[in-house]
């Protein structure tokens, strides 16, 4: 077992690109099920719901994963004109600011689940429960946040 951090950064991109195709492939599949239902007179009945549930496992990874491969699309008219000491500092607030952004939607997801627990929400049709659906969703912010704090603080926290 490997303790390279690159290595295992990698094996979690890995993991979390064979999830989100996964994911896809099943909202496809559960898609291109129901319409072949409906034509032969017998539809699937929640597709969408599954197809929702897919997606948001889908764009779960697919935000860690580019977040962790800084694939995020970005405008560098800006700090492409900065000196090389500011642009490292600029990419420091930058990551300060995301990483803030994302722990308040942690939050306040966080603070949604909460006050939901009790609730028993669930699909209309085919009763997918959504406590698991926002755990995933709660977890994928909470590691893009984490992501970005390890970020600002490069340069900061020195050992």
């Amino acid at each position: 077992m490997s303790t390279d951090p690159k290595s295992s950064a990698r094996g979690l991109e890995a993991w979390l690109f064979y999830l989100g195709a996964a994911a896809l492939l099943f909202a496809m599949a559960a898609d291109a099920i129901a319409v072949l239902g409906r034509h032969l007179g017998m539809p699937l009945l929640g597709s969408i719901e599954l197809v929702q549930a897919a997606m948001l496992v889908a764009s779960s990874a697919a935000i860690v994963s580019a977040t962790m491969a800084g694939k995020h699309a970005v405008v560098h008219l800006v700090i492409d004109r900065l000196s090389p000491a500011a642009r490292a500092t600029m990419q420091r607030i930058h990551s300060a600011l995301c990483a803030t952004f994302f722990l308040a939607l942690a939050a306040g997801s966080i603070w949604i689940a909460l006050d939901l627990r009790g609730s028993y929400e669930q699909s209309e049709l085919l009763q997918i429960p959504y406590a698991p659906l926002r755990i995933i969703s709660i977890a994928s912010v909470l590691a893009v946040a984490l992501v970005y704090l390890k970020r600002a603080g490069k340069g900061f926290l020195r050992p």
